[in-house]
C-alpha cells in the first residue's frame, strides 16, 4: 500500500502548471521581440547555433525535478516491514483495579487518576523494558498483552474507567493469575506483577495467588492507593454510594493485606500519596531485578521510499546540466572554441547555477532524514487537531502525545495535549503539560493561554492561590487579556469567601468545642456533687453504726455492772430456831 505520510505538501504541485504558463508567456514575448528584428527565418540564420527544443527541454527537465522535489517532501512511504531489535530489560505486568472504590477521592484527584499517573510515569521511565496492561474488578481481562510498544500502553491507559466490568468487588487472585500466565517464554529474566488497589479484597485468595506466582520466578509488588482513614465513594451525579440501609459507604486502603500480599509475593509494598516518592521506590525496587538481552519485533505500517525519488532528482538535474541551450559545436566543426565570448560567459553561469541547485538538492536529499522528526510532530499534532475538532479528545490526546515523544521541545505539542487532558479531566497531568508548554513557548501571548488554563484548572479545583498565581503569570504576558483579569478577580472574591467560610467554620468550631468543654464541666461537677452526696451517705451510715455500737456496748457494761454489784451485796441468813 502506498501512502504520503506529509500530504500537505502536495500542495505545492500547484506550482508546476503556473510556472509552465509563465514559460509559455516567456516564450511568447521573446518571439514578438524577434520579430521587431526581421523576418523571423533571416533570424534564424543569423543565429545558427541557436537550438530551438534545448531549452525547452531543459525547463521541462528542471520542472520535473522541482515536481519529484515536491513529492520528496511529502514523504512518499510504501508497504509494511517488521524489524526485530534487541533489548535488555525486564517484563512487567500491571494489575489495576478499576472497581468503584477506586473513585474515591482521598488522594488527589482520585484513586483510580492517581493510579493512571503512576503507570503513566512508570512507562516513561522504561526504555528497553516489556509492559503489559491487566485491569480487574468482580473480574479480570487483558487490557495489553505484553509489548515493546509504549505509546500503545498509554493510549489504551486513557481509556480506562470502571464502567468497563459490569461485575464489581475487587479478585485480586484472579488477576494475579492472569498476570503470571502473560508473560513470554523468556527464562532467566526479572518478571514483576504491579498491583494497584486499595486492598479490598472481596473474593479471597489473593496470598496463594501470590506465593504461586513467586514460585514460578515472578516477584508481586503492591501499590496501596488511598487513605486508611477512608473516604466515600462519588456515584457520579453529585452524591455518594450508599448501601441498603441508606448509609454512605465508606472505603478505606487496607495496608495490613496489601503488606501481606507483598510479602507473599517476595515483593514490597508502597504507599501511594500525593507525591513522587512512590515513583522512587517502585523504580529502584525494579532496578534490582535481573534484565536480560530479548528480541523484540518492533512493526512498522510504512518504509521511506523518498530515497529512490531523490535519485531520480538528482539524475534529472544532471541530465539538465549536461544539455546545452545551444547546438552542439562538436557536431559540426572539431573546434569548441567557435562561439562568441558572451555565449561562453553565459553558458558558465548556467552550469554554475545549475550546479548550486544539483548541490541544494543533494543537501536537501541528504538531511531529509534529519527532518522526518520535526516534519511528523507536526503532522501528529494536525492529525491531533482534527480529532480535537471532531471531538475525539482521547484519540486526540494519543496523536498529541506520539508528537511530544518525537519532539519534546515542541511547545504547541505540550500545550495541546495538556489542553486535551484539561477536556478529559485529567487535571493533574494537564497543569504538568501546560506547564512544560509555558517554559517552552517564546510566544508570550501563547505562554499567557497556557498559564490561563492553569489558573483555570486550579480555580476549579478550589486552589485559589495556585490559580492567582497563574492568572498574574499570564498577565504579564499579555496584560490586555480581559478574561484572565476578570478570572483573577472572581477568584480573589472566591478566596475571600472561602478564607471567611473557614473563619466561620474555624469559630463555629471553638464555640462548639466551648460549648462541648462547658457541658463537661457541668458533668463532671454533677458527677463529682453526687460522688460526695454518696461519701455523706456513705459517712452518715458510718456514723449511725458507730453510735448503735457505742450504744449497745454502753448497754453491755452497764448490764455487767448491775451484775457485778448484784454479785456484792451480802446475803441475808434465816436462821431456824430449833425451838
Amino acid at each position: 500500500m502506498f501512502r504520503f505520510e506529509d500530504p500537505i505538501y502536495l500542495y505545492l504541485l500547484a506550482l508546476i502548471p503556473l510556472l509552465a504558463l509563465i514559460r509559455f508567456f516567456m516564450v511568447h514575448q521573446q518571439k514578438k521581440r524577434l520579430r521587431k528584428f526581421g523576418d523571423p527565418e533571416l533570424v534564424r540564420q543569423l543565429m545558427p547555433n541557436v537550438s530551438r527544443f534545448r531549452p525547452m527541454v531543459k525547463f521541462y527537465l528542471l520542472l520535473g525535478a522541482l515536481a519529484l522535489l515536491i513529492v520528496v517532501l511529502a514523504r512518499p512511504q510504501l508497504g509494511t516491514k517488521i524489524s526485530h531489535e534487541k533489548r535488555t530489560g525486564i517484563e512487567t505486568i500491571i494489575c489495576m483495579d478499576i472497581s468503584n472504590s477506586m473513585l474515591a477521592e482521598d488522594v488527589t484527584p482520585s484513586r483510580l487518576d492517581r493510579a493512571k499517573m503512576m503507570v503513566e510515569n512508570l512507562v516513561d521511565h522504561f526504555t528497553n523494558d516489556k509492559i503489559g496492561l491487566i485491569v480487574f474488578a468482580g473480574e479480570a481481562f487483558v487490557q495489553l498483552p505484553i509489548t515493546s510498544d509504549y505509546v500503545s500502553a498509554k493510549m489504551f491507559l486513557s481509556s480506562i474507567n470502571p464502567s468497563m466490568l459490569s461485575t464489581q468487588g475487587t479478585d485480586i487472585a484472579a488477576a494475579i493469575t492472569m498476570a503470571s500466565h502473560s508473560f513470554t517464554q523468556e527464562e532467566n529474566i526479572g518478571k514483576a506483577i504491579i498491583v494497584i488497589t486499595d486492598g479490598e479484597d472481596h473474593e479471597g485468595g489473593a496470598l496463594e495467588a501470590a506465593k504461586e506466582a513467586k514460585e514460578r520466578g515472578m516477584n508481586t509488588y503492591v501499590l496501596g492507593v488511598g487513605s486508611p482513614n477512608g473516604a466515600p465513594i462519588p456515584a457520579g451525579n453529585g452524591d455518594y454510594m450508599k448501601d441498603n440501609s441508606g448509609q454512605t459507604v465508606m472505603s478505606a486502603l487496607n495496608e495490613d493485606m496489601c503488606r501481606q500480599l507483598a510479602d507473599a509475593g517476595s515483593g514490597a509494598y508502597i504507599h501511594v500519596e500525593n507525591n513522587s516518592n512512590a515513583q522512587e521506590q517502585l523504580d529502584n525496587e525494579l532496578d534490582k531485578l535481573a534484565k536480560k538481552e530479548t528480541s523484540s519485533t518492533i512493526y512498522s505500517d510504512y518504509d521511506e521510499q523518498f530515497q529512490a525519488v531523490a535519485i531520480i532528482v538528482l539524475l534529472l538535474l544532471i541530465l539538465e546540466v549536461c544539455i546545452l541551450e545551444i547546438k552542439n559545436p562538436m557536431l559540426k566543426n572539431v573546434s569548441l572554441f567557435k562561439r562568441s565570448k558572451r555565449l561562453e560567459v553565459r553558458g558558465e553561469r548556467i552550469v554554475s547555477s545549475r550546479l548550486i541547485l544539483l548541490l541544494f538538492i543533494s543537501l536537501t536529499s541528504y538531511l531529509s532524514p534529519l527532518t522526518t522528526n520535526a516534519q511528523s510532530d507536526r503532522q501528529m499534532i494536525r492529525q491531533g487537531n482534527k480529532l480535537y475538532r471532531k471531538g475525539n479528545v482521547a484519540e486526540a490526546e494519543v496523536s498529541y502525545r506520539k508528537a511530544v515523544e518525537r519532539n519534546e521541545r515542541n511547545a504547541q505539542a505540550n500545550y495541546n495535549l495538556g489542553n486535551a487532558l484539561m477536556g478529559q479531566r485529567k487535571d493533574s497531568l494537564a497543569i504538568t503539560q501546560l506547564e512544560k508548554a509555558a517554559k517552552l513557548e517564546t510566544n508570550p501571548l501563547r505562554r499567557a493561554q497556557a498559564y490561563h488554563n492553569m489558573g483555570v484548572i486550579c480555580q476549579q479545583h478550589r486552589m485559589f492561590g495556585e490559580a492567582i498565581e497563574a492568572y498574574k503569570e499570564a498577565l504579564r504576558n499579555n496584560p490586555t487579556d480581559n478574561e484572565t483579569r476578570y478570572n483573577l478577580a472572581l477568584c480573589k472574591r472566591q478566596q475571600q469567601e472561602q478564607q471567611q467560610d473557614q473563619n466561620q467554620q474555624n469559630k463555629d468550631n471553638k464555640d462548639n468545642k466551648d460549648k462541648q468543654d462547658q457541658q463537661k464541666q457541668e458533668q463532671q461537677q454533677k458527677q463529682d456533687e453526687k460522688k460526695q452526696e454518696q461519701q455523706q451517705k456513705q459517712q452518715m451510715s458510718k456514723e449511725n453504726a458507730e453510735q448503735l455500737l457505742n450504744a449497745a456496748m454502753q448497754e453491755e457494761k452497764q448490764t455487767q455492772e448491775r451484775m457485778k454489784k448484784a454479785q456484792q451485796q451480802p446475803q441475808k441468813r434465816r436462821l431456824e430456831k430449833n425451838w
